[in-house]
């Protein structure tokens, strides 16, 4: 009961919450980019998953947040361990781990495997790209055949 109900107040936080994280650092699965500034409200945003993160691990035993099992909590976080791997975000040791171990997931290989192939670009955001950072590598050029 304890972890459900932490579980729901960490996902309400990642709805309504992490602003910064989310306009700084826009998904963009197939790219990795480095952020021309990080700024303070992104680091409080970073020290504040790192804090929610390590705090489920450690709380309920891992290996997710709420415990043993992949639920709710995970999937409202999955974003966020794809912006981390897109903008080479970094952790502490814990939260680290428990981002590659999502990444590892099959359903997450799977999100990402279509996130590459798809051909669709968004112009605006494709615009808003280079304001946010330099991009490193486009991995969806090469899956579509581009590069």
């Amino acid at each position: 009961m304890r972890a459900r109900a932490w579980a729901r107040s960490a996902a309400a936080e990642m709805h309504s919450g992490f602003a910064e994280l989310r306009s700084r650092c826009s998904m963009s699965c197939g790219l990795r980019i480095r952020l021309k500034e990080f700024a303070a409200p992104l680091e409080r945003d970073l020290a504040r998953i790192n804090q929610l993160w390590s705090e489920g691990l450690r709380r309920f035993g891992g290996p997710f947040l709420a415990g043993a099992a992949f639920s709710a909590v995970d999937a409202f976080f999955a974003p966020v361990v794809f912006r981390i791997q897109t903008y080479d975000l970094k952790l502490d040791p814990l939260p680290g781990a428990y981002a590659a171990r999502l990444l590892g997931l099959a359903s997450m290989q799977s999100w990402y495997a279509a996130a590459l192939a798809e051909a669709f670009r968004d112009a605006a955001h494709e615009a808003e790209v280079p304001a946010l950072g330099q991009v490193l590598e486009d991995l969806r050029a090469r899956q579509l055949g581009l590069s």
